[in-house]
């Protein structure tokens, strides 16, 4: 059942009769429809009346309005209007620029603009290489989408994308004090976009590549790569692949098994399975099996998508045939970037004593986290109202840190591995257990292990 949660937090402004028992009545009545109640505020008295603010966390928005409907029903009591938290937070956006230095009297302006900013142009001119020190370029990522793979809500174009967007620069800024900016394209074309960013890219120092549907976000990553001469990065593939092997190097340990030896399935094949796979087998994993919607990829499954051909080449040697269920039958590790719902806790019982499950699927998981966990002897979701978040915070933030830091042109496979086990090596062996194989999304100390490996890896 799903529970109370920040992200439908509301406030509810209710007029209620003056007496003792008001205000508790109302508080009870919130209670019983199921919210978390988490503040009750006095606005405004009179004689005759109270007028009180009651915050509180809902289920959905359904929930929240099932809730102004209690209130209503009871005898003297008025809901005058209630807000959710989430839409005020948006108000005019999440994000602004700010001044590095004060603009106050004459000498300031002639130096950040006319006629000093003259002088700086024309070094720039003279030596291209000074954009990266004298501009934001040094500190600048662009975070880049068309809408058309946004959270869990499909192709709802840019336009509705700009919150995910403004909250991904919001994430840049406060983990690691970068100065990213939303870039929502209004355009699906692959070379439209390709050649966009290539237009901008002057500007930043990277590109965040986001929610952008497979397979072109495939294409379109690769030409940037070959074709920009700052670094690249798609969160959707290789973000969620980071976060995913750090957690699994530590969930190994829990439970006492190598990664070469244990028996992996994945469920989905698409942009983040691919990188997941692809990084996995980095470092050393060997017995993979992937599943898409028609079942078990492998040698027999080749087809005309480069992407899908690559993991049938390079994994299930066993060439096992079947479905996903089948395929759990004494697996090791499930890895689930697929789809809500799509097994049960006795699917899981199928797998080997001191299984890992990590079912990523947002909002709900590929399995019930509860439901797993009677077997399961790790369980790691996308979500943060269950132990071990898998959460791209940990990775994209200090990963663009360090690039940006040391000028980087390219991200390569080694650098996002050696990121992994930096974000896995935050937390110490004396403080590992089922429930903690990652680190918190606060953890300050994330961001900074990941620049710092970032550093060294682009330093040798």
């Amino acid at each position: 059942m799903a529970l109370p949660s920040p992200s439908y937090t509301i406030t509810l402004r209710v007029q209620v009769p003056a007496s003792q028992r008001a205000t508790s009545t109302v508080v009870g009545a919130v209670a019983d429809a199921g919210a978390a109640v988490t503040g009750v505020d006095i606005a405004h008295s009179t004689p005759d009346g109270l007028v009180v603010d009651v915050t509180c966390d809902t289920v959905d928005t359904q929930h929240s309005e099932q809730v102004v409907a209690t209130l209503e029903a009871l005898d003297g009591v008025h809901v005058l209007k209630w807000s959710d938290s989430t839409f005020l937070l948006h108000l005019g956006g999440k994000i602004e620029i700010a001044l590095k230095a004060p603009i106050k009297t004459r000498r300031d302006l002639s130096r950040a603009y006319t006629p000093g900013v003259a002088r700086v142009c024309t070094a720039i001119a003279d030596n291209p290489d000074d954009a990266r020190r004298l501009t934001i370029k040094r500190n600048t990522v662009a975070v880049v989408t068309d809408g058309t793979a946004v959270l869990g809500l499909g192709d709802i174009g840019p336009a509705a994308a700009l919150p995910v967007m403004e909250g991904k620069a919001a994430l840049f800024k406060q983990f690691a004090d970068v100065d990213a900016w939303p870039v929502c394209l209004d355009t699906t074309d692959t070379e439209e976009i390709i050649a966009v960013v290539k237009a901008i890219a002057p500007v930043y120092g990277g590109v965040n590549l986001e929610d952008i549907s497979a397979p072109r976000c495939f294409e379109i990553e690769a030409r940037l790569r070959d074709e920009l001469d700052i670094p690249v990065f798609h969160d959707d593939q290789h973000g969620t692949a980071i976060v995913v092997l750090a957690a699994l190097v530590n969930a190994l340990k829990v439970v006492g098994k190598e990664l070469s030896q244990v028996r992996i399935v994945v469920s989905g094949v698409g942009a983040a399975g691919n990188a997941i796979i692809r990084l996995l087998k980095a470092q050393g994993a060997e017995h993979i099996v992937a599943f898409g919607r028609g079942g078990a990829l492998g040698p027999d499954t080749l087809d005309g998508d480069p992407h899908r051909n690559w993991i049938s080449a390079n994994t299930n040697a066993a060439r096992f045939t079947g479905t996903l269920r089948e395929g759990l039958d004494g697996a090791d590790v499930f890895i689930g970037v697929s789809a809500g719902n799509i097994l049960t806790g006795a699917d899981i019982a199928t797998m080997n004593d001191d299984a890992i499950v990590f079912a990523l699927a947002n909002p709900a998981p590929e399995v019930d986290p509860l439901a797993a966990a009677e077997t399961a002897a790790v369980v790691a979701t996308g979500r943060s109202d269950h132990p071990n978040q898998i959460n791209n915070v940990l990775a994209f933030p200090g990963l663009f840190r360090g690039l940006l830091d040391v000028g980087a042109t390219q991200i390569t496979t080694e650098l996002m591995r050696v990121a992994a086990l930096a974000i896995a090596d935050v937390v110490a062996d004396d403080e590992l257990n089922s429930a903690f194989v990652i680190p918190g999304v606060f953890d300050h100390r994330v961001a900074e292990a990941v620049a710092e490996a970032v550093r060294a890896v682009q330093a040798d």
